[in-house]
């Protein structure tokens, strides 16, 4: 059976080194008017629920997503050769990519809280992107809530590759949001301790697959075999 995998980015297979944060300020005083006294709150959250909720930290009604949005493109277009310059790809991450891409009936594609143009701009900054398919993504533009957007991956996947509708997904993420986001969507999912939570942690938020990293590039492919297996 088929199988599909959707990557988180932030902390999964990169490090930002804190230029998502500088692009949530920037974003917010083009829109705002003025700079932010309070950090993006972000930890698996979505763009438009950051956003959204930094408005209202600073006790301000949010405006039109779409003007949000533009500001969120413009400031990410801004900082990509300043990630390149800071950030990096994570341990394994590049390996990781490889392998999946190449195990045959799997769809590799992107799941991440960051809008479509700034993951492109993160996974572009250290040769990512060309590893996955970006087109049949789902982005942060297109929900506040992470759960939601399996579904927008699931469609598009299906409408350009024609796969059944009970194709089972894998999300491969670093914090707990992306364990509920699987729980949430019944879909399963590969937590990895490469962020700020620890193993345990992400095994208490209910993930039954935890890896430390994406360094063991051969126990990731064994698990999402068996998980391909389990569900044919």
């Amino acid at each position: 059976m088929p199988l599909i995998v959707l990557w988180d980015i932030d902390h999964t297979l990169i490090e930002n080194s804190g230029v998502s944060k500088e692009i949530y300020a920037a974003a917010f005083a083009s829109v705002a008017g003025r700079a932010p006294v309070r950090p993006a709150r972000t930890e698996g959250r979505t763009d438009r629920l950051i956003l959204t909720e930094m408005f209202r930290d600073h006790g301000m009604q949010p405006p039109a997503w779409g003007q949000i949005l533009s500001a969120l493109e413009a400031a990410g277009a801004e900082r990509e050769t300043d990630l390149a310059r800071r950030g990096r790809a994570l341990p394994g991450a590049r390996e990781a990519l490889i392998a999946v891409a190449a195990e045959p009936g799997v769809i590799s594609s992107v799941l991440t809280g960051n809008i479509a143009a700034n993951a492109r701009v993160k996974l572009r900054a250290f040769g990512l992107d060309v590893l996955l398919d970006m087109a049949c993504g789902a982005y942060g533009e297109y929900s506040a809530d992470r759960a939601a957007l399996v579904k927008v991956a699931r469609d598009h996947i299906q409408e350009v590759h024609s796969l059944r509708h009970d194709t089972p997904v894998v999300l491969i993420g670093d914090t707990p949001r992306d364990v509920q986001a699987a729980l949430d969507s019944d879909a399963h999912v590969v937590a990895v301790a490469s962020g700020t939570h620890s193993a345990e942690e992400l095994s208490a938020s209910g993930a039954s697959i935890v890896l430390p990293d994406l360094r063991d590039v051969s126990a990731l492919i064994d698990r999402l075999r068996a998980l391909a297996q389990d569900a044919d």
